[in-house]
């Protein structure tokens, strides 16, 4: 997806099937708002982390977005922790329409991160923007017990986003970082606006998802801990907090 793409993305996915694969093959934004809703304080252990469409096509070359070298940092530490702690990991990966950037099996296709596949981390392919939407990913969540999760990568307001309100419906509790995920410049549309900095896009991509979701300003501040297979609640506490 090329940043011209990315003002079309997610609609034209024609490619059906996703799968489960098991082996290997595969400038600075502004903080979130003042806190709303729940009581600042640490922020609760989630039990998976959902990598969304870090692909070499988005996070690599001259077509990444803006804040690639930031949104792999905070996702290979997200990674790190995860894998550390035992939670559940799941790779995102896009498969685009023929022609496109991420057409499966093209450069751009590629996952950027390394995959560790096992019980606990696998690619789910999907063909468009809701991560959910016609693949094994809820299956997944709810056979590992989970009941919270993070989510980083991008597009914000695409396939991020979709993934997250998917999630919040099926009441996971969700957490988004917001130094985690990123997106392209929104360009001018004549007799509509001018362009909007990828930074204020993916603020009001994270804003908009509503009370549900726990925006967080750092990475850092998540904290993971093992999946319990069957204990998952998939029910969500409290209301949007933001620090």
């Amino acid at each position: 997806m090329t940043a011209t793409e990315a003002a079309t993305a997610g609609t034209a996915q024609t490619e059906p099937g996703t799968e489960i694969e098991t082996a290997s093959g595969a400038g600075t934004a502004p903080g979130p708002g003042p806190a709303t809703g729940a009581p600042a304080g640490p922020v609760r252990p989630v039990e998976a982390l959902l990598l969304v469409d870090l692909q070499s096509a988005f996070v690599a070359g001259g077509e990444a977005v803006p804040d690639a070298a930031r949104v792999l940092d905070r996702s290979r530490d997200l990674l790190a922790r995860a894998r550390a702690a035992g939670a559940l990991v799941v790779h995102l990966q896009n498969d685009g329409a023929p022609g496109t950037v991420d057409e499966p099996h093209a450069p751009g296709w590629r996952l950027h991160l390394p995959v560790a596949f096992g019980p606990r981390e696998s690619v789910v392919r999907k063909t468009g923007d809701d991560g959910f939407d016609g693949t094994p990913l809820g299956a997944l969540l709810a056979d590992a017990g989970v009941g919270a999760l993070t989510l980083c990568g991008v597009l914000s307001e695409m396939c991020v986003s979709a993934t997250a309100r998917t999630a919040l419906a099926r009441d996971f509790r969700v957490v988004l970082p917001h130094d985690a995920h990123a997106t392209y410049d929104v360009p001018a549309a004549p007799g509509i606006g001018e362009s909007v900095p990828a930074a204020l896009a993916s603020r009001a991509a994270e804003w908009a998802l509503g009370d549900d979701a726990e925006i967080v300003a750092r990475a850092a501040e998540v904290t993971f801990t093992a999946a319990r297979p069957g204990s998952g609640t998939g029910s969500r506490a409290g209301s949007r907090t933001e620090r």
